[in-house]
C-alpha cells in the first residue's frame, strides 16, 4: 500500500516566494548536470532518457517489469546548498498520472526515496524531507535519518510496477 504525504495542487500562481531554487533547468554549466540510469544495469529492458528544452526537463521512456522495471535520471554529485532549516523539496511537474520517485543521495553515499503522484496538469508538489526513506537497490533500510545539508545529488525515477510509456515534465525544483 502506498502512502502519499506530499501536498499537491493545481498551479494557480508561481511557486512560493520563500522557496530557494535548486534548478530551473537553464541548461548551462551552472545548472545541475544529469545522467541516465535504467534497469539495464541489472539486466532489465526499460528505456528512458531526458532532454532539457525551453527550461523544461522532459523525462520519458518505456518501463518493462520483466527484469527490473525502472528508469531514472540523477544529477552529478555536488554541493546543493540545502540547509538544516529547509523542510523539503517543491517540484513543479506535469505528468501522465503515474507514480514517480524523488531520489536523494547524501555525501556518505546513502540514498533516500519518496514517491509523488503526477497529474496531466502543471502542479506544485511538496515532499517533506521527513518522508524520505533510506534505500539500497530498492530495498528499504532501517536508517540513517536524512540530514538535508548532506544531500549532494537529486534524482527522478519511475518504479511503479507497471509496463508502458511514461512522461514527466519538470519546470523547477526548489527547497522550502
Amino acid at each position: 500500500m502506498r502512502r502519499f504525504l506530499v501536498t499537491t495542487g493545481l498551479l494557480l500562481s508561481s511557486m512560493s516566494a520563500s522557496a530557494s531554487v535548486i534548478t530551473e533547468f537553464l541548461n548551462n554549466e551552472n545548472d545541475l548536470q544529469w545522467r541516465v540510469v535504467n534497469d539495464n544495469v541489472m539486466g532489465g529492458r526499460s528505456l528512458g532518457d531526458f532532454v532539457v528544452q525551453d527550461e523544461i526537463l522532459r523525462f520519458t521512456g518505456v518501463t518493462n517489469t520483466r527484469g527490473g522495471g525502472f528508469s531514472s535520471i540523477r544529477s552529478v554529485s555536488r554541493t546543493l546548498g540545502i540547509s538544516e532549516v529547509d523542510q523539503g523539496l517543491e517540484l513543479l511537474v506535469k505528468g501522465d498520472r503515474r507514480i514517480y520517485i524523488v531520489r536523494l543521495q547524501t555525501s556518505d553515499g546513502v540514498t533516500y526515496w519518496a514517491e509523488f503522484p503526477s497529474s496531466e496538469e502543471w502542479a506544485s508538489t511538496r515532499v517533506a524531507f521527513s518522508e524520505f526513506e533510506p534505500r539500497w537497490r530498492g530495498r528499504a533500510l532501517n536508517g540513517p535519518v536524512l540530514i538535508p545539508s548532506r544531500i549532494v545529488s537529486l534524482g527522478l525515477m519511475i518504479y511503479d510496477g507497471q509496463d508502458g510509456k511514461f512522461s514527466l515534465m519538470v519546470d523547477k525544483i526548489s527547497v522550502f
